[in-house]
């Protein structure tokens, strides 16, 4: 989420000026040389399944209420992989953005052409996390086949003047050409030039084209290859922000330390108490004394007295929305009793002052977006915010607004980054509190009985904390129970196709303190494998059907956890009668400074009857977990070390006084 006075700020930038354009029309598909039909592998990645042949992009920013961009796509099919990975095709776009005039065909070895239908398009939400929902048009460009060419179109409109846009230069398939042609806003009443920031890419030229329009031209871009455990996209793929800037080149330090002193200025008004917020402020924290009870008492009133109806979990349609009334103030929303995010945030930070404390705005960067770096002088990259408290001699970060953080926490992406703390008189940057492993827990018990056959069936609970349990809830609050089922199950198969799921249940969903609870119960046949008298199975039930983390042997991107985190495994089996255990072994713990902890214990009953199986995990320290490539060695070798315990086999042997099968 982005602070209004962020937007206001950045909107400042682009006056809104009367200038016409002719809007370009779709262009004409352009001729296929006999070359390119006819070619039988790529150029960039000899063995790639697919390759775009080019990759254009036409932006007009020179609109007065939008800016325009025209995709061309073309690329050859080499194979049936790339046919079914490249035929298929999402266009996504967010709130304000609007895609239209898609065109698409396939021209086949033969010369024959096959035109996409109009009535193929069809919308569908490829992401959806909390209030953030992507959709894309999506469709499957007809008659593509190896030896094909496929190609498509589409236009894209943004909402007002593009203040910041990103271009991106790498897909999922090599690319020959890669071309953006811009052009930028200009006028004799806008004073400011168009500029822009490279990353990782080579800083290639600008070059004048015709009709007012430059461009960026890069050849040869091998595809992108996700690995997993990696950083966010834009810290590792090739791309350039284009944006608008006051010309001068001042210093990080003097840029920063103006818009601190700008927004703090900006957010006195934001943070203005009143009369009835200072009242509402007494009554919540009568009685208490010390600084942390009643900044807890502030956190709880805005959460509880304050809906928020745009969280999926409100049940609130889309259309009934629009009948609420906005909030312009903090006072507004106590009035209202009804406020986004933003507005119980602000209430939140507008109390806090009225108690006493020095409450501001903190401007946040996102690392799960990209990892900010202040010497980029662009308050673009500190995308979100959160409301800083000083408490004592020290600043504390809050974000009541987002349902499902506890007080103490920060969203995974707020945590462990540099946030500017605007002041009147000098810069003042504070990294955000990063959560240990314990915060973050995916607890699990399971109680099962094994039979001789090597069926295991029994019930399953599992809890989750932190970061872990923000990221379920989100998952499934605005799911039905069928639907909660549905994914439940879903997840369990992927790793156990043949089990049987029944009574399944999701507590605590919506509970924006509580853990979220998942019970099931589940019979998995054949989980112990048979071979003659004995019975080999994995006590370990949650690891069962898990691949290794990393199995490549080489890696080009650093290794990256979003958070650290923990788990505890609690598993009762009663063993089938008439075996005995051979051995109950377990694997030597392992622990790598204060980074990684893994230890298994395991112990029978007395009578032998029955194995426990306890397990507990911890993972990134105090730290954000982040490797760079170079020792991907040492970290797939610990993570190799961990999946051989998690998978650490047993043997059950029938006893000799068993009768023979």
């Amino acid at each position: 989420m982005v602070h209004p006075t962020l937007r206001l700020l950045k909107s400042a930038i682009l006056l809104p000026i009367i200038f016409a354009c002719r809007l370009e029309a779709a262009e004409d598909w352009r001729p296929i040389s006999a070359d390119d039909l006819a070619s039988k592998s790529a150029v960039v990645e000899k063995d790639a399944d697919a390759e775009a042949l080019f990759w254009e992009v036409r932006l007009d920013d020179a609109q007065t209420d939008k800016t325009v961009l025209r995709h061309y796509l073309r690329m050859k099919i080499f194979t049936a992989r790339g046919t079914e990975s490249q035929s298929r095709i999402d266009l996504p776009y967010m709130s304000g953005t609007r895609i239209a005039d898609i065109q698409a065909r396939t021209t086949k070895a033969d010369g024959s052409v096959v035109e996409l239908k109009k009535d193929a398009v069809f919308d569908r939400t490829i992401v959806k996390a909390g209030n953030i929902k992507i959709k894309a048009k999506s469709f499957v460009v007809p008659g593509a086949e190896p030896g094909a060419i496929i190609e498509y179109q589409w236009r894209e409109d943004r909402d007002s003047l593009a203040q910041y846009v990103r271009l991106d230069f790498q897909r999922e398939i090599p690319v020959r050409t890669v071309k953006y042609f811009i052009k930028p806003f200009v006028n004799s009443a806008f004073p400011y030039p168009m500029v822009f920031n490279v990353f990782h890419m080579p800083n290639i030229p600008l070059e004048k084209e015709k009709n007012g329009f430059l461009s960026f031209t890069l050849k040869n871009v091998q595809a992108f290859k996700a690995e997993p455990s990696m950083p966010p996209e834009s810290e590792v793929k090739p791309w350039i922000l284009l944006f608008y800037a006051p010309p001068g080149d001042p210093s990080p330090a003097q840029y920063w330390g103006r818009f601190g002193k700008s927004s703090y200025d900006a957010d006195k008004t934001d943070l203005k108490v009143t009369d009835d917020i200072k009242k509402a402020t007494v009554a919540a924290i009568a009685g208490a004394t010390a600084p942390e009870e009643k900044l807890s008492r502030l956190y709880e009133f805005v959460r509880t007295k304050i809906s928020n109806p745009y969280d999926d979990a409100s049940g609130v349609r889309t259309e009934e929305l629009s009948k609420i009334k906005q909030n312009l103030t903090p006072g507004d929303t106590l009035k209202h009793a009804v406020g986004t995010p933003f507005d119980i945030d602000m209430l939140f930070g507008t109390m806090a002052v009225a108690a006493g404390f020095d409450a501001r705005i903190a401007r946040v960067s996102d690392r799960g977006d990209m990892f900010f770096d202040a010497s980029l002088a662009n308050s673009y990259f500190l995308s979100t915010y959160d409301i800083a408290i000083k408490v004592g001699t020290e600043w504390r970060f809050f974000n009541p607004g987002s349902r499902y953080i506890p007080m103490g926490m920060l969203g995974w992406r707020e945590e462990g980054v540099r946030a500017l703390i605007p002041d009147p008189k000098e810069l003042q940057w504070i990294m955000t509190p990063y959560s240990p492993p314990n915060k973050t827990l995916q607890k699990r018990t399971a109680r099962f009985r094994l039979q001789e056959d090597g069926t295991i069936e029994g019930d399953v609970v599992e809890e989750f904390t932190g970061h872990f349990a923000m990221d379920e809830k989100e998952r499934h609050d605005a799911l039905s129970p069928s639907e909660q089922e549905q994914e439940i199950g879903s997840d369990i198969k992927s790793r156990l196709s043949t089990a049987q799921i029944s009574a399944i249940t999701v507590e605590n969903a919506k509970d924006p303190i509580k853990p979220v609870t998942f019970r099931y119960h589940i019979k998995v046949p054949q989980y112990a494998q048979r071979t003659g008298r004995r019975l080999f199975f994995q006590p370990g039930f949650f690891a069962q059907g898990d691949s290794a983390t990393f199995t490549s042997s080489s890696r080009r991107y650093p290794i990256y956890f979003p958070f650290s985190w923990s788990e505890e495994d609690d598993v009762t089996i009663e063993l089938p009668q008439g075996f005995e255990l051979e051995n109950a072994d377990a694997p030597a713990p392992s622990k790598v400074g204060d980074i990684a902890l893994l230890e298994i214990k395991m112990a029978t009953s007395q009578d032998g009857h029955t194995l426990h199986y306890d397990r507990k995990f911890s993972f990134g320290g105090t730290q954000v977990p982040l490797f760079p490539a170079a020792q991907y060695g040492p970290v797939k070798q610990l993570f190799d070390s961990f999946y051989a315990q998690n998978t650490h086999m047993l043997t059950l042997r029938e006893s000799a006084s068993a009768p023979a099968r």
